[in-house]
């Protein structure tokens, strides 16, 4: 979706919010929470056709899950928004070849899960369900899938997890709420609108949601991976938490943006998990 098309949107909605605001503030979180992109493409679909493929359900929603079994620690692959399990296929062959028990899940409204409207909170409750099931050791999210897996660990304090890898992950709910704000050029009665959303249908205000804070509680070892030119998740998120996350450790890196699918990370990680 084009910039001009966004600012088409916000414009529109801001315009609303004279007749309607409540029905502007629904629509823009409606919005929010609708991802444009992340069911699988043909391509994508051949990166996760050996796994063994099951179907859990949080709250009525299915979860796709897959499954590389293994002899070595369960991983959990824990992928962000608009994207889907085979996002790991770069990181997924190293992990065989190191006999791990590989376990991927499909977020709400993306890949083939259910859902059409995603959240981090409830992602965070769809990892739960797996966690549940296949008890992982490890746990490896990007982007908004490590915000999730932070905010699960928080809520649900996982025995088995002894590892947590973030790559690029959001480190509050307000800096990713004030972006998609600025996104789309709303006013501020519609910003005001969604943060009483969120407090409504959550029961907790919008700066509540910090991944940062909530590692403070989290036993497990961390490493947190970030790219000083990411021009999603601002390395100053990855600074927060290493700020605030005791037991982890920080990778600085230049140039992989916001993806880090770089090979030369793979081996970091796999020593971060053997350690």
């Amino acid at each position: 979706m084009s910039s001009f098309v966004i600012k088409s949107i916000g414009n529109a909605l801001n315009a609303t919010s004279l007749i309607s605001s409540k029905y502007a503030t629904k629509k823009a979180l409606h919005l929010f929470a609708s991802p444009r992109k992340g069911r699988y493409t043909e391509d994508q679909r051949k990166v996760v056709s050996s796994a063994l493929f099951e179907e859990l359900t949080y709250d009525g929603l299915d979860i796709a899950t897959y499954r590389w079994h293994g002899k070595g620690k369960t991983v959990l692959l824990v992928h962000g928004w608009e994207s889907n399990t085979s996002r790991w296929n770069y990181l997924l062959e190293d992990l065989k070849c190191q006999d791990y028990n590989i376990i991927a899940l499909d977020a709400p409204a993306h890949g083939r899960s259910g859902g059409k409207q995603f959240n981090a909170v409830l992602y965070s409750e769809c990892i739960n369900t797996v966690a549940k099931k296949f008890k992982p050791e490890v746990i490896i999210g990007h982007s908004v899938g490590g915000m999730a897996s932070v905010f699960f660990m928080h809520k649900h304090p996982e025995t088995s997890v002894k590892k947590l890898v973030l790559l690029g992950a959001p480190a509050h709910f307000t800096g990713v709420f004030a972006r998609y704000k600025s996104m789309m050029g709303y006013n501020r009665r519609i910003s005001k609108g969604l943060d009483n959303v969120v407090l409504e249908r959550f029961g907790k205000p919008v700066d509540y949601f910090s991944a940062a804070n909530f590692t403070e509680s989290i036993e497990a070892k961390g490493l947190i991976i970030h790219d000083k030119m990411d021009r999603i998740i601002p390395f100053e998120d990855a600074l927060l938490f290493a700020n605030r996350y005791k037991n982890a450790e920080l990778i600085e890196t230049t140039g992989f943006g916001h993806s880090l699918k770089d090979a030369s990370l793979t081996p970091k990680i796999l020593k971060f998990i053997d350690n």
